[in-house]
């Protein structure tokens, strides 16, 4: 897991081999800081670092994503559903100059998380390596090229000349964080820890720790490993100690274990971390230290039971993420992704998928901290490639769109290698998989299950049973082509690799293809065989299968996806597609930036999905009343007078997108207004005005929506909810014309230290301070110089302006600003203003002293 980051070292190059722990220099460093940037075209591919125009270089601070900047423009429409409208291509440069003097029992390491992609790295002129994969991290010893007393020079250079190599947005650069580590010839190598917890139970707990430490020295030493083990709160628990001699220019793999009684347990609702602080000893000094974070847990996965963690049987509530966050790109800071994790973990949400990559260190920290679980995902292809234009497999070659697969044969085994040693410490990843959907690129896996090129089947993909029986699907399997790759032998290749790096948490893949992958050495090679949009061949699975885990590990977020899960036992969870919206991957016309299939959205606001999936997975009381004109809505008046379901039977096959709804309560006076309750409430009365509207329980409904027609009249519309013997109320009042913008932030004050992010949300209100949502108007920031301004956005998958411009229109009478720190101490005020209206100021404070810090929750709603 990614270590604890301290700031840039000071005279690095006076600390010897043998000095005491107190003049040890730090082991990692920030290394994101004063970097230089130069993009150049895609037909500048061969110029070196010093033959870019000197005109071309800025500054630049990582993580940095060139693309985020760039305009979205109809022009790019042919790769767009890739790209999200904005073209990517280009050459980038990075350089850094720095001075490190190491002394000759010193090395020096640079780590980085991701660069995308197809990264050449170069220490004072000498090519230290190229990293072909984006979302894999990587590093290089520094040491042999390093000068001491002189201004060294490191340089990246990014190709992205292949722009649309994914179905989705991915950003360019060095868009996740570099670290500078530096260590004694005797040291802990970079990713040479792993913690694992094999015994666990609420009175004691089993800690394994496993260390590879390398003596890179020309003579043996005698070392003493030291592990202390401290709680999350920083009091020191327990440790062990093993003394050891290591041959010269040798290294060791050392098993220490301790025992902890009456451990705090990592999970879900209550994710307790620990740190190991493994130390190694010569003659009494302290030459290396590693800190690592780990949580105590255990986790299990049951054929007929499901998952259960730490021993208790529980649903896995996840969604799937991309690695975008809206306006800032690919390069997102740690607060933007707590501030969608904590909007998510307050909707019910316990786990991710992020797909269909690996995930940064810092995004899993965060998962560590909130108490995520992760399926850590490797690859989207594997050896073909499939068309990113959509997901099956390739239907036209373009230079653009070539990407990992022309990688895999040879790097794959390193990537995915590296992804688990760098990741495996994290409590919150509870499984691996090695790829997701890839049976679009192996027709013969497509054409095996009958759904498809069989003349005498016309059912629905989707929704159908496998037409073909097993042994049908078999026979299918034998009598078909293969190509010179088999799905089977990859897979199985992919798995051995996994379980040789780590066996404490099962491998599983996102299966478009079931019924078929089951009988390859694909589906058996798995620990657990995930149905991607696979929910009505569940029972076939198990019936089959019994001796399978199986599970939704991409569904829809909708009501009847959950059920099917909740009425199997045998069903461990899902991951919904999505969690929030992402760019590219688009499946609308322009204007369109991205896909709207997200419980959230752009700008990180919950959506009507959201609150519906919020009532499955909460044991809160929670409402949302969603209305819309009859016309526009799925619903209609019955012979009764009552509101229903135009088609009783949709909800049971509704797709990504959920239907047009509000949330507010303007209309027209006497208007038949649609009005939908998304709630967890047994009961609910609806009042208009003080009128009761009537009583209605939730089993009425089938789909699990409340249902009134009611009149409009303005006013305020409220319902009185009841659940477990606890009331509640919620409401929408009819909002005036819009008189103010008002300005809330998530946080008051910021550490000065160019990281911290405060959220700001501007809402339009009336005189009454009611939200207007059904009125749009221009939105004009005045931002001090103080601040890094990162964007601008309303949530809006038709919001297409450039997100480093001051001003945008709102969508639902809301826009956010995203603020970051500098290194200034000062207080500062931002203020918006609105053509006609008042105007709103608000004062952030940026500092070093975080003491007396309040927190503000922005308004998500």
């Amino acid at each position: 897991m990614r270590f604890y980051l301290i700031s840039i070292l000071i005279c690095i190059g006076l600390i010897g081999c043998q000095e005491k722990k107190a003049n040890l220099p730090q082991r990692n460093n920030d290394f994101n800081f004063d970097w230089e940037f130069a993009l150049l075209n895609v037909d500048q591919a061969d110029l070196q670092l010093n033959e870019v125009p000197k005109t071309k270089w800025e500054e630049v601070r990582l993580p940095h994503d060139w693309v985020i900047e760039h305009d979205y423009d109809s022009a790019n429409a042919e790769f767009a559903p890739a790209t999200g409208y904005i073209y990517g291509g280009g050459i980038g440069w990075y350089k850094k100059n720095f001075h490190l003097s190491l002394t000759k029992n010193q090395k020096a390491f640079i780590l980085f998380d991701g660069v995308y992609n197809k990264s050449e790295v170069y220490l004072n002129g000498k090519k230290l390596g190229f990293h072909p994969y984006g979302y894999s991290p990587f590093y290089y010893d520094l040491t042999p090229y390093l000068q001491s007393n002189k201004e060294n020079t490191i340089a990246v250079k990014v190709d992205h000349r292949n722009y649309a190599d994914s179905r989705w947005y991915t950003g360019a650069g060095i868009y996740r964080n570099v670290e500078l580590i530096v260590t004694d010839k005797l040291h802990i190598p970079v990713w040479g820890s792993f913690i694992t917890t094999p015994e666990v139970s609420k009175e004691k707990a089993l800690v394994q720790l496993k260390t590879d430490i390398n003596n890179g020295y020309s003579i043996d030493k005698n070392i003493e490993i030291v592990t202390e083990i401290y709680n999350q709160d920083g009091k020191f628990i327990t440790k062990t100690s093993d003394n050891k001699l290591i041959k010269a220019n040798s290294t060791i793999k050392l098993n220490q274990q301790v025992n902890l009684t009456d451990p705090e347990l990592w999970d879900v609702d209550n994710p307790k971390l620990y740190l190991a602080k493994t130390k190694l000893v010569v003659d009494n000094g302290q030459v290396d230290e590693l800190v690592t974070n780990f949580g105590v847990r255990n986790i299990r996965f049951d054929a007929d039971s499901g998952f259960f963690l730490n021993g208790q049987n529980m649903k896995i509530k996840g969604v799937c993420l991309h690695h975008d966050a809206g306006l800032v790109g690919t390069a997102v800071p740690k607060d933007v992704w707590r501030r969608r994790l904590e909007v998510l973990k307050e909707g019910g949400c316990n786990a991710i998928r992020v797909a269909h990559n690996p995930a940064s260190n810092e995004f899993l920290d965060l998962c560590d901290e909130l108490g995520f679980l992760v399926q850590d995902e490797f690859f989207d292809e594997w050896d073909y490639p499939k068309d990113k234009r959509w997901n099956q497999k390739e239907q036209s070659q373009n230079f653009e769109t070539e990407g990992y697969t022309n990688y895999f044969q040879e790097y794959a085994e390193s990537d995915l290698k590296s992804v688990i040693l760098s990741h495996r410490n994290h409590p919150s990843v509870f499984q691996w998989s090695i790829g997701n959907e890839i049976e679009w690129t192996y027709p013969r896996i497509s054409k095996a299950t009958g759904f498809f090129g069989n003349m005498n089947w016309n059912g629905n993909y989707f929704w159908s049973k496998s037409p073909y029986s097993r042994e049908e699907i078999k026979n299918e399997l034998d009598r078909l082509p293969k190509q010179e790759h088999t799905i089977g032998n990859t897979a199985e290749m992919l798995v051995k690799w996994t379980k040789e790096m780590d066996l404490t948490r099962p491998v599983t893949a996102n299966c478009i293809l079931p019924s078929a992958s089951h009988e390859t050495k694909y589906g058996q090679s798995l620990d657990i065989v995930g149905y991607s949009y696979r929910r009505v061949l569940y029972d076939y699975g198990h019936e089959n299968y019994p001796d399978k885990v199986i599970m939704g590990t991409e569904n829809l977020a909708q009501y009847h996806e959950w059920k099917a899960i909740m009425d199997r036992p045998f069903i461990a969870g899902t991951f919904f597609w999505t969690g929030i919206n992402y760019l590219g991957e688009i499946r609308a016309n322009w204007p369109a930036k991205g896909n709207d299939a997200g419980m959230v959205d752009f700008a990180g606001f919950p959506k009507p999905s959201y609150h519906m999936i919020k009532t499955l997975w909460s044991d809160k009381p929670h409402t949302f009343i969603a209305t819309q004109s009859i016309e526009k809505s799925i619903n209609k008046l019955n012979k009764k007078g009552e509101l229903v379901a135009k088609n009783p039977e949709a909800w049971k096959t509704a797709l990504w997108e959920w239907h047009d709804v509000n949330n507010h309560w303007n209309y027209s006076k006497g208007q038949m207004i649609s009005v939908e309750l998304y709630s967890n409430s047994e009961e609910i009365e609806l009042f208009l005005n003080g009128k009761s509207l009537g009583v209605k329980t939730l089993d009425q409904f089938e789909d699990h929506i409340y249902k009134w027609a009611v009149p409009f009249e303005k006013g305020e519309l409220s319902a009185i909810g009841k659940k477990g013997g606890i009331t509640t109320e919620t409401k929408l009042v009819t909002a005036g014309e819009p008189e103010k913008v008002k300005l809330t932030l998530d946080k008051r004050r910021l550490e000065n230290d160019r990281y911290e992010v405060a959220h700001v949300v501007a809402q339009l209100v009336d005189g009454q301070g009611n939200p207007v949502r059904h009125e749009e108007r221009i939105i004009n920031f005045d931002i001090p110089q103080y601040l890094r301004v990162l964007g601008v956005d309303n949530g809006a998958v038709t919001n297409i302006q450039n997100h480093t411009l001051r001003k945008i229109e709102t969508d639902k009478g809301r826009a956010l600003l995203v603020l970051q720190s500098t290194k200034d101490a000062v207080d500062v005020e931002v203020k918006a203003t609105v053509d006609g209206l008042s105007e709103d100021k608000i004062l952030l404070t940026i500092g070093d002293d975080k003491e007396d810090q309040e927190d503000v929750f922005a308004e998500l709603n």
